[in-house]
């Protein structure tokens, strides 16, 4: 890369025609950051498509647009790019600290300007109600993150009747309602160790004072920092399946694949255990992109390239168990974060995208709603050590399947070659064979690709440690 700075490609507009590439998929303004993943061997044939939000009518993906609340980054910075990106989900957390600053009076301005900035763009907004306020906890400070109204008779009151303006006002616009963050750790549960009947009472106090104003609401609970599926049982012990219709949890980890499946499945169980037809949502998850600073996963030495990495394998990891929704935190580094700054942003402090955005947008392009995941046969031979992890999807009658070896992102997975075969299915065609690389944008050519016996066989793949694409050509057209 030599050394050129993120805002230097983009300024120098370095994209499909800086690497030779034309044909049908070169598209202006996809960006070409993240290149130093390097040529997969193959001849390049052209680039993936974007599509802004707006032309997107329905997907499973989403982006964090938090902590404004705490005035952490400019929402009308971010809202731009947030359209661009091509989501269709926008978590934001509500500040009643913020809203309420004179006991009674609400000033719900600055959300305003959020969630109709966000509509505007084609991106729906979903709201994190909470925290507390420190008119009614004095021992709080003047953001109250964690501080819970349900220990005091007069926060209580104070808090139903936030709930009931804030309904009211957003009806209509807002349909979906979260109640409070990671319930199950001490830091965003005060004054009181954290527990789950307590929780409980809070979604039973709350959520009926949001249905009653928002008569298509739908209640989103849990919230938890990682699949504390203990925790979620007890709130469901103590009648927390009575009043959400969606239950969300923050699995961070090194290693997007780690034992998620298992505490997927566990989560579901214990739901399904207590009531029929509760959907999960993954509702905050992200990395950094350099070591250091504060949050989640600070302490490993991230760059920017493995954070793209990183996004590609959570997103798709959660798509291949048929979580409902799934949210990257978050939108732009959060420079002035408890001090210090949290470096998950899908843009840096500056406002311009990293290589993880560009993944992403590129993602979202294909795996929006009207692709959907089919269970065909996989199989993959030769360098491959049985742990390669594919997910198959039908988009418009044709075939995209994405496969990765989940090594760990910093054990220096080197690229390998394999044999693959994928089962084949009347509707999901795949006539012309392409590679795409969501990581740089490429789409190669797939030379050799059979069909026959109900199986397609492509002899000579690339294997590396981040989602690569095989998919009908006329997907990426």
């Amino acid at each position: 890369m030599g050394g050129i700075t993120r805002r230097g490609w983009l300024r120098a507009g370095l994209g499909a025609a800086a690497w030779g590439l034309a044909g049908p998929w070169a598209r202006a303004g996809a960006g070409a950051r993240g290149q130093e993943a390097g040529d997969l061997g193959l001849a390049p044939v052209g680039e993936m498509p974007v599509r802004p939000s707006r032309e997107i009518e329905a997907s499973p993906l989403g982006v964090g647009f938090e902590v404004l609340d705490r005035k952490i980054f400019d929402p009308h910075r971010a809202t731009p790019w947030v359209g661009k990106l091509g989501v269709k989900w926008a978590r934001c957390q509500t500040g009643w600290a913020r809203t309420e600053t004179t006991q009674g009076e609400y000033d719900f301005g600055w959300l305003d300007d959020v969630v109709d900035g966000l509509l505007a763009v084609g991106v729906q907004p979903w709201f994190n109600l909470g925290y507390g306020n420190p008119l009614y906890s004095p021992g709080a400070d003047a953001a109250a993150v964690g501080w819970v109204p349900v220990f005091d008779e007069s926060a209580r009151q104070a808090w139903v009747r936030y709930t009931r303006a804030i309904a009211e006002h957003f009806a209509g616009r807002v349909q979906h309602w979260e109640i409070w963050n990671e319930p199950n750790i001490s830091h965003f549960w005060k004054p009181k160790k954290s527990d789950p009947a307590d929780y409980a009472a809070l979604v039973a106090l709350t959520a009926p004072e949001i249905r009653r104003r928002v008569p298509d609401a739908v209640i989103i609970g849990g919230a938890t920092a990682g699949i504390d599926v203990p925790f979620v049982r007890g709130c469901l012990e103590h009648g927390l399946a009575a009043h959400v219709d969606k239950v969300t949890y923050h699995p961070y980890r090194r290693r997007p694949e780690a034992g998620y499946r298992d505490q997927v499945t566990a989560l579901r169980e214990a739901l399904a255990a207590h009531k029929k037809g509760i959907e999960i949502w993954q509702g905050e998850n992200g990395c950094p992109s350099r070591q250091g600073g504060s949050g989640a996963l600070s302490g490993l030495p991230w760059t920017e390239t493995l954070q793209a990495k990183w996004l590609l394998r959570r997103i798709l990891t959660d798509l291949l168990l048929d979580v409902e929704m799934t949210s990257y935190f978050v939108i732009v580094d959060l420079v002035g974060y408890r001090g210090k700054r949290n470096d998950k942003g899908l843009l840096g402090g500056d406002y311009t995208p990293k290589p993880s955005y560009f993944a992403y947008q590129r993602l979202a392009a294909l795996l929006d709603a009207r692709s959907e995941r089919c269970s065909l046969r996989t199989a993959f031979e030769g360098a491959d050590d049985g742990r390669t992890v594919a997910a198959v999807f039908r988009r418009t009658g044709r075939l995209l399947m994405a496969y990765w070896h989940p090594e760990d992102l910093f054990e220096g997975f080197g690229r390998r070659r394999v044999r693959a075969e994928i089962g084949t299915d009347a509707g999901a065609c795949l006539e012309r064979p392409v590679l795409a690389d969501p990581l740089t944008g490429r789409v190669y050519r797939l030379d050799g690709a059979a069909a026959g016996g109900g199986t397609w066989r492509l002899p000579s793949l690339p294997l590396v440690d981040w989602p690569l694409l095989v998919a009908d050509a006329a997907l990426l057209e």
